[in-house]
């Protein structure tokens, strides 16, 4: 039996305001920064202003507010709003440093020891082989793999290459001659149980690590002390990855897995900016 359906009437956006935690150094710093690549382009005009933008973009990135909707509450489209966000985030990550700059600074500055870490970046779950290789079995989830130094107090120095997180960290350090690298710069890196075996010089090892419990077996007190000291001071790594992940575009990437590189390095620059301050 056919059925009338009553029209819900006119379609109305509702626009809203939203809190950004964020500091004005840091909105200033974007803003700067878009303004002085846009004039190097010369680029005649945008159709928003550079301040209004870059707010656009940080919601984006802090909040993952989704793009579209960031589009149709300013009057432009998503791709605009894409385009902006991407030319961000290539701005941004130029601006990282390589790891053997960040290893000689390290080593000018009267430093020994860096904190080296390791997280998953989740990503979304689609069919296919690539999404195999980013099958996380330690987190039972997909994802990308990032390795991180940071200094003793837990600021972000470097990121490495987004990997898929099929690999072991040890694998991802590999990748990148860390250990090498930390021996050219007579540099020690502190790291959590998962890199153990990654130095296999056991005299003078460049990544230090504690102990793993054997199958069937107790550590000793003086192991366990060791593990308690190690574990007390990568704290501050950890809070560093804290700090990144505040920004929720981090919390299930939605953006192409190619920007992930890129999109973690440009994070990395601005959350120095805000801690900085």
């Amino acid at each position: 039996m056919p059925t009338k359906t009553v029209p819900a009437g006119n379609h109305t956006e509702l626009v809203y305001q939203c809190r950004l935690p964020l500091s004005t150094q840091t909105l200033r710093y974007l803003t700067g920064l878009l303004g002085a690549h846009l004039k190097k382009i010369k680029s005649r005009w945008r159709k928003l202003p550079t301040g209004r933008i870059t707010v656009i973009v940080l919601a984006a990135l802090r909040h993952d507010q989704r793009l579209a909707d960031l589009a149709g509450g300013n009057a432009v489209s998503r791709t605009t709003v894409d385009r902006w966000l991407k030319e961000m985030i290539d701005l941004l990550a130029a601006r990282a440093p390589r790891l053997e700059r960040v290893l000689a600074k390290i080593a000018r500055e009267g430093g020994s020891v860096v904190l080296l870490d390791g997280s998953l970046m989740s990503t979304q779950r689609r069919t296919g082989l690539p999404m195999r290789r980013r099958w996380s079995a330690k987190h039972k989830r997909h994802g990308l793999l990032v390795i991180a130094l940071t200094d003793i107090k837990g600021r972000l120095l470097w990121t490495s290459t987004a990997r898929p997180a099929r690999g072991s960290e040890i694998t991802a350090c590999r990748h990148d001659g860390l250990v090498s690298r930390l021996r050219e710069a007579g540099l020690a890196a502190v790291a959590d149980l998962g890199f153990v075996g990654l130095d296999d010089d056991t005299g003078d090892p460049a990544v230090i690590t504690g102990y793993k419990k054997p199958k069937g077996k107790k550590l000793s007190p003086a192991k366990k002390l060791v593990n308690q000291l190690i574990a007390a001071e990568r704290a501050v790594c950890e809070h560093a990855f804290a700090h990144l992940k505040n920004w929720r575009v981090l919390t299930r990437l939605r953006l192409d897995v190619k920007w992930a590189t890129r999109l973690v390095r440009a994070l990395m620059i601005l959350n120095q900016h805000e801690i900085a301050r």
